[in-house]
This record gives C-alpha cells, sequence and structure tokens, in this order.
C-alpha cells in the first residue's frame, strides 16, 4: 500500500518581500509533503537565479499522485504578477497578484486538489491601496489573511491561533483596535471561539480532553468587579456552562501571571481575549520558531509568523525556520484530521 503524501498549498505573499526567497530556499530541502507554489513562476525563477540556488520548476498536475518533496525541484500553479517587481519595493498593484494566489489556492483547498494551505507574509497595507485604488468609495478593507481566509472558503468565525514549542496561544478577537475590543466580546462569540479551539484541539492536534486556560480581559481579571465587569458579566458564565459539559477550562486568570511556568505546564493552549495580551508573550519565548495557525476553517491553513522584512530581501539573510515549522505543522495536522475521520 502506497504511503499517503500531504499535498500543500504554498503562497509566497507579497512579491517584493522576503517570501519568494523563502520558497526557493524552502524547495533546496526534501520535506515530508508535496509542496505546490501558487505564484508566478517566472518571477520564482528570477528570485532563485539572483539567489544563485537551483530550481527546476514543474507544472502542478492535479490529476497526478502527490509525491514527497525533492530538493531543488518546485510544483507550481501558475498565477502571474500584476506588474513587474522590484526586490524590497512594494507595489500597490501586485495587491491583485496577492490575492489570487490566496483565492487560487483557497479554491484548491476546496476542491480536494490541496490538503491544507500554507501562506508566507503579506503586506495589509499594499492589499488596501490596491483595494482602494479600485474603487475609492468602498469600505470595504482587507484586516489579514485569517478574516479574508474565512470570507473566501465560506467558513464561520476564524480563530487565529500561534503555536511554538510549549505554548500555543488562541484569539478571542483578532485585527481590531483596542477600543472596540470589549464590545466585541460577546458570550455568543466566546462560546463560538471556545467551541472551534477545543474541537480543532481535538481534531487536529489529537488531544482527547484539551486543557485551556482563558485570559481575563481586565487587570486583574476585573478584580471582582472593580476594575470592570466583563469577566462577571460574559467570561465567567460561559466559562461555567462549558465546565458543566466537562470541559477542562481554568480562569479567566489575569493575564500578568497567566503565562508562568506553573501554569503553562498544565495547558494544551492559552485563550486571550486580544491581539497584544498573548501574542507579545508568545513571540517573546519563540520569535521565528512560531506557527500561525487558522482554526474554524473548512481547510487547514499554517503560516509563518513573521512579515515580508524588506529590508532582509536580496541580504540573504532571511531564515526558513517558521516556514518550515509551517510545513511540519500543516502535514502533521493533515495526517491528525485523517486519523480522525
Amino acid at each position: 500500500m502506497t504511503a499517503f503524501v500531504p499535498r500543500l498549498a504554498l503562497t509566497p505573499g507579497e512579491p517584493a518581500g522576503i517570501g519568494p526567497e523563502l520558497c526557493i530556499q524552502l524547495a533546496q530541502q526534501g520535506l515530508p509533503a508535496q509542496i505546490v507554489a501558487v505564484a508566478d513562476p517566472q518571477w520564482l525563477s528570477e528570485t532563485a537565479g539572483r539567489m544563485g540556488l537551483p530550481l527546476q520548476i514543474e507544472s502542478f498536475d492535479p490529476q497526478a499522485p502527490a509525491r514527497l518533496q525533492r530538493a531543488g525541484v518546485l510544483s507550481v500553479l501558475p498565477v502571474p504578477l500584476a506588474v513587474p517587481v522590484t526586490p524590497g519595493q512594494l507595489c500597490a498593484a501586485n495587491g491583485a497578484y496577492v490575492l489570487a494566489t490566496l483565492d487560487a489556492a483557497v479554491d484548491g483547498c476546496l476542491k480536494g486538489c490541496f490538503d491544507a494551505l500554507v501562506t508566507g507574509p503579506i503586506h495589509k497595507g499594499v492589499i488596501n491601496d490596491y483595494l482602494h485604488s479600485t474603487d475609492p468609495e468602498a469600505a470595504k478593507v482587507f484586516y489579514g489573511h485569517t478574516e479574508y481566509l474565512a470570507e473566501r472558503s465560506g467558513g464561520g468565525l476564524p480563530v487565529m491561533m500561534l503555536a511554538t514549542e510549549g505554548l500555543r496561544v488562541a484569539l478571542v478577537t483578532t485585527h481590531l483596535p483596542l477600543a472596540e475590543v470589549p464590545a466585541a466580546i460577546t458570550r455568543e462569540r466566546l462560546h463560538e471561539t471556545l467551541d472551534i479551539l477545543h474541537a480543532d484541539l481535538q481534531k487536529d492536534f489529537g488531544i482527547a480532553q484539551p486543557r485551556i486556560l482563558v485570559c481575563g480581559l481586565n487587570p486583574h481579571a476585573g478584580e471582582d468587579g472593580h476594575l470592570g465587569r466583563e469577566e462577571i458579566d460574559v467570561i465567567i458564565p460561559v466559562l461555567e456552562e462549558r465546565r458543566r459539559c466537562g470541559w477542562q477550562l481554568l480562569g479567566p486568570l489575569p493575564a500578568d501571571t497567566l503565562f508562568t511556568p506553573d501554569n503553562l505546564a498544565r495547558a494544551d493552549a492559552v485563550l486571550a481575549m486580544y491581539h497584544d495580551q498573548g501574542l507579545p508573550v508568545l513571540k517573546h519565548q519563540g520569535f521565528g520558531r512560531a506557527v500561525n495557525i487558522t482554526l474554524g476553517l473548512p481547510l487547514i491553513r499554517t503560516s509563518v509568523d513573521h512579515g515580508t522584512a524588506l529590508e532582509l530581501v536580496g541580504t540573504g539573510r532571511a531564515r526558513t525556520d517558521s516556514l518550515i515549522l509551517a510545513v511540519d505543522l500543516a502535514a502533521e495536522m493533515v495526517s491528525k484530521r485523517r486519523a480522525n475521520l
């Protein structure tokens, strides 16, 4: 019986950033999956030439069986650039290209051509500038991969989770101004977020009874209502309801003391209320060695934990650590999900 080989779509992200270089570096080694870059093949070839690295591009054939990644060879699902790229220099016109690569990759996942999606770093400003240039009166805003992929795939509430060695942090709210966070943390949203986090830890990580630490929103988790009532009115009732279902939930805990070794040693994940409550701790512990995961989608998606790093383009200093981890984790999640079918 032929061993299963996961097939992963890889979007390099912003073409002027380090994403294409990371893809070329990734292609220099064997991997436990087939990688299919959803990108402009000519741009990848030019990037490899500038880097002085060998690259044989093969046109992706969705009918062919998946095979393990071979060093120096990269399958490509071609998506043409909107305009030529100058390395390290952003151009709003190529916001269309970035969105086209994401659309093609998501469509491929939903059709079963790919088992998962791995995304490289994008530049949200470029995409928003592109969207504004096409319709200056439109109110549409590109908030990031997480929200776009959920909308594009027809998924429900997306849950962002970052993971590094010894720590997973999921978020109730993601890319919101801080002033809008308290109103966004409703009982309904917290219920849905916890349900997705709990289910995906079981389904994609093989954790039968997840143990989740939950942050409070306010300093000292509200100090019994003296520093805010969100814990009393929203968070505690939701946690108590899920505990009655047998879930292992601890909290709400003050965020300034939750992230201690003793607490984390007994947790499978932390649920933070907002972006900058949980992610600074995780990135301090594992920046460059972490993976961004979107839970709650009808597809598996992992990503690097860093940005486009325009200043590193062409320097040879861009590191593939996070991308390799994202590929490895995506392949592992595919295997866990298949085992749970």
